[in-house]
Order: C-alpha cells, then sequence, then structure tokens
C-alpha cells in the first residue's frame, strides 16, 4: 500500500480512470443536459454580439463620462443613451444606403452565377491563344466548370424554394435576437462598471484582490482583441471595397464587405476573402485578376504594417505557429465560427495560466519553475 501510495504511476491511472468513469456516466444522462444546451443555444447569439458591441461602445461611454464644462457633466446614463443614439443613427445611415445596394449585389450575383461559365469562355479563349498555352486543352476544364457553376446554381435555388422552414426559422432568430440585444446592451453599458465590486463581494476577502486582478486582466484582453478586430475589418473592408470600384470590378461593395469579414479570421483570412474577388475577375479579364491582387496586397500591406500594429499591436502575444495550429483545430470543431472565436479564447486561457503561475511564483519563491509540468516561463 505504501508503494502505491507512492507511486506516480498508479496515481495518474486512478486518477485517469475515476475521470474515464465520470465522462461514460455523462454521456449515459446526456438527456439531462440537453436543456442546459439549449438554454446555452438560445442565449449564445445574443450574448456574444452584446458582448462585441459592448467591448466596441464602452471606450466611447467612459470618454463620455469624462466631459467637464462648467457645472455640466455627463452621468452613465446619460453617457449611454448619447452612445445608442449615435448607433441607431448609423444603423440607419448604413441600412438606407449600404443594404440596399448590397441586397441587389447579392441578387445579380445569385442570377449571373449560371453565366460565369460563360463568361469565362472568352478569358479561356484569349488564354488558348498565348504561346505558353497553345498545346493545353482547356475544353474539358470549361465543359467542366460550366456544369458544376449551373449545378450549384439549381441546388441553391431548389434549396430556398423547399427551405421554407428553415427560412422561417432564422427569420425567428434573427428577430428575437435584434430585440434582445439592444437591451443586454443597455444594461451591460449602464451597469458594466458594477461587475466588479459585486464579485468581489462574493468572493473570500483571502482571494478577493486576485480574483479581481485576474478579471481585470482577462476583460483587458478581451476588449483590445474584439475592439482591434473591429476597427481593423472595417479598415479592411472599406479600402477594398474602394479598390475594387477603382479598377471596375463587378460587386464591389459586397465583394469588399465578405474581404472585411473574412479578415476576422487571422492570417488564413484575407486569402479567403480573395478568392470570390478572384472568381468574378476571371469572367471579366486576365488584367482584371492581376488588379484584384494588387489591390488586395496593397491593403493588406497597409493593415499589417501601420493599422494592425498600431491597434492591436503584439498585445496578445501569440506565435503565428499557434495560431495556425488553433485554426485548425477550431474549424474542424466548430468551423466557420471557431476560427474566429479560438484566438480569443485562447488568449483569454493564456492569460488565466499566466496570472496562476505568477501566483504560483509568489507563494513558492524557493521552487524552481522546471518542478511544473509545463514551463509557462517561456512565450509561445
Amino acid at each position: 500500500m505504501k508503494w502505491f501510495a507512492n507511486s506516480r504511476l498508479m496515481f495518474w491511472s486512478v486518477e485517469l480512470l475515476i475521470v474515464a468513469a465520470l465522462i461514460w456516466v455523462c454521456t449515459q444522462i446526456s438527456f439531462l443536459f440537453s436543456p442546459i444546451g439549449v438554454f446555452l443555444s438560445t442565449i449564445f447569439a445574443p450574448m456574444l454580439l452584446s458582448g462585441v458591441l459592448f467591448y466596441l461602445l464602452n471606450p466611447i461611454v467612459r470618454l463620455l463620462e469624462k466631459v467637464r464644462w462648467r457645472r455640466f457633466h455627463i452621468n452613465r446614463t446619460g453617457a449611454v443613451a448619447i452612445v445608442f443614439l449615435l448607433l441607431v443613427a448609423v444603423l440607419v445611415a448604413g441600412g438606407m444606403w449600404i443594404v440596399p445596394r448590397l441586397v441587389n449585389q447579392v441578387t445579380n450575383l445569385i442570377g449571373n452565377i449560371p453565366d460565369f461559365a460563360k463568361s469565362s469562355e472568352a478569358v479561356f479563349s484569349n488564354l488558348m491563344k498565348q504561346p505558353l498555352f497553345k498545346d493545353v486543352d482547356f475544353s474539358k476544364y470549361l465543359t467542366q466548370l460550366q456544369s458544376a457553376l449551373s449545378k450549384y446554381a439549381e441546388s441553391f435555388m431548389s434549396g430556398l424554394t423547399t427551405g421554407i422552414g428553415t427560412i422561417i426559422g432564422t427569420v425567428t432568430t434573427v428577430t428575437v435576437t435584434a430585440v434582445t440585444v439592444p437591451v443586454m446592451l443597455f444594461y451591460m453599458l449602464k451597469d458594466g462598471e458594477r461587475f466588479m465590486p459585486a464579485v468581489r463581494r462574493w468572493l473570500p476577502a483571502k482571494h478577493a484582490d486576485q480574483t479581481a486582478e485576474l478579471l481585470s486582466r482577462m476583460n483587458a484582453t478581451i476588449a483590445r482583441y474584439v475592439g482591434g478586430q473591429i476597427l481593423e475589418c472595417l479598415f479592411v473592408g472599406t479600402f477594398t471595397a474602394i479598390g475594387y470600384m477603382l479598377i471596375g470590378e463587378r460587386y464591389a461593395l459586397l465583394l469588399g464587405v465578405f474581404g472585411g469579414l473574412c479578415n476576422l479570421i487571422p492570417y488564413v483570412g484575407p486569402y479567403i476573402g480573395i478568392l470570390p474577388a478572384l472568381i468574378v475577375a476571371f469572367t471579366i479579364s486576365t488584367n482584371m485578376v492581376l488588379y484584384v491582387i494588387i489591390v488586395v496586397i496593397v491593403v493588406q500591406q497597409i493593415d499589417g504594417n501601420l493599422v494592425y500594429p498600431n491597434i492591436i499591436g503584439r498585445s496578445l502575444q501569440i506565435h503565428p505557429l499557434t495560431i495556425i495550429i488553433i485554426l485548425l483545430a477550431a474549424g474542424n470543431i466548430a468551423g466557420l465560427l471557431g476560427m474566429i472565436l479560438a484566438v480569443p479564447l485562447y488568449a483569454v486561457v493564456k492569460t488565466v495560466v499566466q496570472y496562476i503561475y505568477s501566483i504560483w511564483r509568489l507563494e513558492h519563491p524557493d521552487k524552481p519553475a522546471a518542478e511544473l509540468p509545463v514551463n509557462f516561463s517561456r512565450k509561445d
């Protein structure tokens, strides 16, 4: 028994068996957790959108609270009301100008999908006349492309006509989200400053300061990432759309917005965002493909060298290889949403681990870092 108590192998074997048994038991009573899953899936989208808007608008609210002019002072509720009015004005103006154009371009794009292969035929014909490609048979590739695009268009339109129930469900979800997000956002902005004191009151005095410091670091990490990513995506989407308009690319606004949204995905986002623009440009001319590549390279270079370092910088301190591995895993597990949320989630977990390690080092200054299972003293 003494050997068993002192054996690390036996200890961890028993621990792993207990964990495996708990997982097996949970799978057998999964029906008990289904209501919790439904509840979380229902509030996930409103909470996520409200949180993003909170981190984007909270700095403006704080700035308005600092306004002083003689005896005039804006309190927290007044600052939130002003920010809400500004947000509504921006949404109304954007909706009146951007949304109709986006809807028009999406409609035209869907309607012209079967014609893309026909438009590409002229480009292929010009390529076949070039000496470099004179021995290449493009006819079979053109036939395959035309057939694939036609089938995709037919399946897309049939999905629109048969998926009425899905459309109604989506409209209902969007409506509920549109109603609940403003209410949740208002109370987040109004009472957000009271969260930390409330947490401190519920915690034991021994751990109150450490927990408050940890939550402050997590909040700062999320705020830097969310606010920076939103501003960066606005920059990339705006100037990409302007660049497409200048070179005469079709559906410039739609493709620019898509490129800006794809920029939410670190490193691989720009490559995903340029693909539709290249496909559309290829139906016009090979020169247009070159112009599209030049526009994206210029915008990404400005973003990478000027915008990103000044807005987000290296505050997350995550190695590019680490980000790529995280994106690959998150994409297979949770798709596009997982790729968007994986990096900030990893940054928060990293902040927690680093803080716990720093507390451990303060409490055990005589123990070397090598005694830990993982050496957290190095950066990623």
